[in-house]
């Protein structure tokens, strides 16, 4: 039984290493979850996030890494029950000279720009924070973002709080990672991550479900998490109780 499963450039959760192979936590996750049920061979499919929805939903491929659940994106695809629950945060050159650590405060300072990957949720959360569309410059790659927030031509990169510390700890100078500060009279919820799906391959979906509900929590589970700097902050609120 053969599985191809579409990732895209974002450590600690995939990307591709110096010998060209795909690695990261989600994708470490899938090959423990896929093999478990019997998968025999796993093919990775590298793209833009952009594609990752519409690719999975035309039958490119079988499955999706881990991405946050939303009610419109639930539409497109089927979803796993969820693997990690992670909180924004902001890449900033390092010092951050302009405290920029909400969304808020981006609404706020009407000249910062905020650098966000197309398709991602931290568009719509910036936006409903009030931040212009003037203010969001749109890229299709990681790279590019973190390019931007080096040349100084965005103020920061919206992404997870956690990829953007590993992100921080791995480049160093000039960037560094900030989380995101919640207002004192905004509510809080945690956004959750899970694999997405072809709706119509429900035979795979309830496999990997019902291996993600023995699995998830294990010792191996954390272990290989904690190999790619997911913790029991990331992982505990999502596990079945």
């Amino acid at each position: 039984m053969k599985v191809t499963i579409a990732y895209i450039e974002e450590p600690p959760f995939g990307w591709t290493d110096a010998n060209g192979a795909a690695t990261g936590a989600d994708l470490d996750l899938a090959d423990a979850i896929l093999r478990a049920i019997g998968v025999t061979r796993i093919e990775h499919r590298i793209t833009t996030f952009s594609e990752l929805l519409p690719g999975v939903a035309a039958g490119r491929w079988d499955m999706n890494v881990p991405l946050f659940v939303t009610p419109e994106r639930a539409r497109l695809v089927a979803f796993s029950m969820p693997v990690w629950a992670i909180r924004d945060g902001f890449l900033v050159r390092t010092g951050n000279s302009r405290a920029l650590d909400s969304y808020a405060l981006f609404a706020k300072s009407r000249d910062a720009r905020l650098g966000i990957i197309a398709g991602q949720v931290q568009h719509e959360s910036a936006k409903a924070a009030g931040v212009r569309d003037e203010q969001i410059v749109i890229f299709d790659q990681q790279a590019d973002a973190i390019e931007a927030v080096r040349s100084g031509a965005v103020d920061a990169y919206a992404s997870t709080a956690l990829g953007n510390r590993i992100l921080a700890d791995r480049i160093g100078a000039p960037l560094a990672a900030v989380d995101h500060r919640h207002e004192a009279n905004e509510a809080e919820q945690l956004p959750i991550g899970a694999f997405s799906f072809n709706r119509n391959n429900r035979d795979l979906l309830v496999s990997v479900n019902e291996q993600l509900r023995i699995y998830l929590g294990s010792p191996d589970h954390r272990s290989r998490m904690a190999k790619f700097g997911l913790t029991p902050k990331e992982l505990d609120p999502v596990l079945v109780r």
